[in-house]
Order: structure tokens, then sequence, then C-alpha cells
């Protein structure tokens, strides 16, 4: 009889098992699934996942329009002829620079690599040893014929290539973002209608109000100091003399929405430069510490000052992160990542089960505050 009474209350529990493992695979086959479509439909995701950001960010200026007796569909107008305009007015200006830069880049390549490979360079043993390999495997050879494919695209035709569906999925984004915001607050009335209790209507409300706050003083807070950070590089690159300082002030406004890495890049190619336009190396080596120390200013002083300390994320997991979205969404995805990061970061903090998810994505200095509120 204890054996049996055993095994009918065992069974209860090896169902429980069963379907406990049975929802862990169903989780982890619809992750492998998500991963594979975000992948596979990378080209049609990311306008949107930026229009979407953009409609975040837009929604509270047309709101406030709207009080004001402007009709959203005025508001959406405005807000995406001003980004046209804005756009347009970035092309006409920077076209001509960026297409020399990018025709020269090859050659700069080339001037770099010759440099560093003359004798004394860093790379003159190197370069030894790989041409007495191919006298060697020539010498193996000598009786065979070799046959050379030259390929007529170049670097640069790779990437004016590139343009047409860049400029689609540029169009594409202001369209979708001129609906979105002439809509109104109709995706907040569908929202609220999905749920039944009052008091979940109301939370739903406060969460979508706090991502529309918080993700625009924040994307407007880092676009406006990004802007600065240009300027400032663009005239320490004209200081030094370098060609297009214009170029790398774009470039540098541009890279720091790549948190760590964009920095760096920006730094490398400004100092690639500066080594093929100068003959002293010293003159390469302090373009590098000029861009790094600008950008460490804004990094570390300008823009924790500015911005909250609630947007104040764990370093380790914005670099998985933007690693994450560059490896799936290549370069766009790395300016996309912090954004979308911010907003899964905004959710967790306003609803109670996530909270501690919301606080492990939050950096150290959000811990003393928690700690208080516990105390």
């Amino acid at each position: 009889m204890p054996d049996k009474s055993q095994g009918e209350e065992s069974l209860p529990d090896k169902l429980r098992i069963t379907s406990g493992r049975a929802e862990t695979a169903v989780v982890g086959i619809f992750l492998i699934l998500l991963l594979q479509a975000m992948v596979w439909a990378a080209e049609f995701l990311i306008p949107v996942t930026a229009a979407f950001l953009g409609y975040f960010v837009l929604n509270r200026p047309r709101r406030y329009l709207e009080n004001h007796g402007i009709a959203p569909f005025v508001s959406a107008t405005i807000f995406t002829s001003i980004l046209t305009a804005l756009i347009l007015l970035l092309m006409v200006q920077l076209s001509a620079p960026t297409a020399q830069f990018i025709e020269d880049l090859p050659a700069l390549m080339e001037q770099i690599k010759a440099k560093i490979s003359a004798s004394g360079g860093a790379l003159e043993a190197i370069n030894n040893a790989t041409t007495a390999a191919e006298e060697i495997i020539a010498e193996q050879d000598a009786g065979t014929v070799s046959v050379e494919v030259v390929s007529r695209t170049g670097f640069a035709a790779t990437l004016f290539s590139m343009a047409p569906g860049l400029l689609s999925s540029i169009l594409f984004t202001l369209i979708l973002l001129f609906f979105l915001v002439s809509s109104g607050d109709l995706f907040l009335h569908k929202t609220l209608e999905s749920f039944d209790r009052f008091s979940d209507k109301r939370r739903a409300v406060e969460v979508l109000h706090s991502i529309e706050e918080r993700l625009g003083r924040y994307l407007g807070g880092i676009a406006l100091i990004n802007f600065g950070l240009g300027v400032a590089i663009a005239s320490a690159m004209y200081y030094w003399g370098l060609p297009g300082p214009l170029v790398f002030g774009f470039m540098a406004f541009a890279l720091n929405f790549v948190p760590y890495l964009g920095g760096v890049l920006g730094a490398c190619i400004a100092a690639a430069v500066a080594f093929v336009s100068f003959d002293e190396a010293w003159i390469s080596v302090g373009v590098f510490l000029t861009y790094m120390a600008l950008t460490s200013i804004e990094g570390q002083l300008i823009t924790p000052v500015l911005i909250s300390r609630r947007m104040q994320l764990n370093t380790t997991i914005v670099f998985l992160f933007v690693a994450f979205f560059a490896w799936i969404w290549s370069v766009i995805g790395m300016v996309v990542a912090l954004p979308i990061l911010i907003v899964i970061k905004i959710v967790c903090d306003e609803i109670d089960g996530f909270k501690t998810l919301g606080r492990f994505l939050g950096d150290t200095s959000t811990l003393p505050a928690s700690k208080s509120k516990q105390s």
C-alpha cells in the first residue's frame, strides 16, 4: 500500500516535470525562430524599428501641438518635412567630400601599407620573409602558366551600389514615421482596449508615457551632445590640417551613437588619414589622442551630467547588446541597439514583475538609490 500511494503521488510530479520541459523547448524554438526572422527580415525590420523609435520621440511634441489646436496630420507633415530637409542638406553638403574620401580610400590603404612595409617600417621583416617565400614558390612553379583574374569592381563602386538600398530604407522610414505620427494616439487607444481592468489600462498609459518622456529626453540629449562633439572634432581636425574636416565632424556625430566602438573607430580613421597626409608620424599620434580625448571628455564628463542617472546602463550589457545587433543587423544595428535597450529598461523599470531585470540592466550608480529606498 505505501508503494502504491507513493506511485500515485509521483504521477502528477512527473506530469509537471514533463510539462515544464515542453514549455522550455517551446520557448527555445520560439527564440531560435525569432532570431532567424530578425536576420532574414533585416531590410524590413531596421526601418520599421527606426520609425517606431522616432514615433516615441515625436509623440510628446505632437501631443503638445495637438493641445494647441494643431492636428496630428499637420504635425506629422511638419516633423517629416524638417527631417527630410535635414537629410537632404547633409547629403548636399557632404556628398562631394564623402565621395572623394571613398574614392581615395583604396589608395589611402595602399599608402599606409607602403609606409609600414618600407625600409625601416614596422613590417619590414615580415615583408622580406613574404618576398623570399614568393621567390621560392615562383622557382618551383616556373613551368606552370598563371592566370590572373582582374576585378573591375572597386571598393568605391561597391559602396556606391549600396546607396539605392539605403535611400529606399530612409524613404520608407520617413513615410512610416509620417503615418505613425499622423495617427495620433491610435496605438495607445488600441493598447488600452486589450485590457479589461481600469488599473491595467492606467498602468499601460503610464508605461507608454514614461517611454515617450525618457526615450525622447535621452535621444534628444544624446543628439545635441553628439552634435557638439562633431563640431569640436571638426575644429580639431581643421587645426591639425587634415583634409575634409567637415567629413570627420559628421563621422564623429554619427559614430558616437555607437557606444565605445564608435569613438575608437573614428580615431583610427582620423589617425590613418593623418599618417598618409603628413611625413611626421607624431602628427597621426596627436590626431588619435586628440580624437580620443574629446570623446572621453564627452563620455565621462558631459554625458553623465546631462543625462539622468536613471538612464545609465550596465556597461557589459550595452557592449553585448551592441555586438548582438551588429551581428544580425550590421552597422545600422549598432546604432539602434542602444535605443532598443533603453526601451527595454524603461518597461522593466515601470512593471513590478521586471524591476529586478531593470536594476540588472542599470549602472552601479543606481544601486545606492534603490538600497536607500528599501531601507
